[in-house]
């Protein structure tokens, strides 16, 4: 008799629920707090924000070099060659400019606001296009749905909030509303990356290990943008993601 195949295994989408958990507290704390938080508190956060980041993403990468020292080379030499040719192809398709405009329109979303009575809508489109945008919505996303949960989501659920706790202030509880969307969007990507994990593992090449290889060097990359380090174009390295296990299979 044939064994069945495996079914792909179902993820629990912790990271994403956490995620629409933040987005939602912070809209609580809006309602409740008199006073906005400190500068100087938000500045603390955004260290100790950063620095989970650097380690989540450093270990993520160390971890998915595995073998002999010759192959933990090799694979880090593809997963660089992968980000390289990953941003040219990213430049091409201008996902930092999309990214960029996303930014921009919030902005003037904001602006418009402040100088009269904002609608629902607009603090509910604002939140959701900026926290569905966010690079760690993906790599975040493709981590959980590899291999299980993803703590960077923790990072996200926590810069979601303050950025909710501060739009809820301009535009009132819609943005709270984000959540729905953000736990769609995120939980897609989860789901999809998950159908994937059984199917890559079967491969003699180490085709896991180079997708989260590189998934780690993109959220180090965010921590360099939120410790205000460098100002890295992250959403042009996403293809990176797709050519790491393409580069794998071919020049392993």
């Amino acid at each position: 008799f044939e064994l069945a195949a495996p079914r792909p295994m179902i993820r629990p989408m912790v990271g994403a629920l956490i995620n629409s958990a933040g987005i939602v507290l912070g809209g609580v704390l809006a309602l409740v707090l008199k006073r906005p938080v400190s500068a100087a508190s938000q500045s603390r956060a955004r260290v100790l924000l950063g620095v989970f980041t650097v380690w989540f993403g450093l270990t993520l990468t160390v971890s998915s070099l595995n073998g002999s020292a010759a192959q933990r080379l090799k694979l880090l030499a593809i997963v660089l060659l992968a980000m390289t040719l990953g941003k040219l192809a990213g430049k091409l398709m201008r996902l930092q400019k999309l990214s960029n405009a996303v930014g921009q329109f919030a902005t003037r979303k904001m602006a418009a606001a402040a100088s009269g009575k904002p609608e629902f809508n607009d603090g509910f489109r604002v939140a959701t296009a900026l926290f569905c945008a966010a690079p760690l919505a993906i790599l975040g996303s493709v981590s959980e749905g590899l291999t299980g949960f993803a703590r960077v989501f923790c990072v996200k659920a926590v810069m979601d909030g303050m950025a909710t706790l501060s739009f809820s202030k301009t535009f009132g509880w819609g943005v709270m509303v984000s959540a729905i969307p953000v736990l769609a969007w995120q939980g897609a990507i989860i789901r999809g990356a998950a159908l994937l994990e059984h199917p890559l593992r079967l491969q003699p090449q180490p085709l896991l290990d180079s997708i989260n290889a590189t998934d780690g060097l993109l959220v180090f990359c965010v921590a360099l943008i939120v410790l205000q380090i460098k100002k890295v174009a992250v959403a042009e390295y996403l293809p990176s993601l797709a050519l790491a296990p393409l580069l794998t299979r071919w020049l392993w």
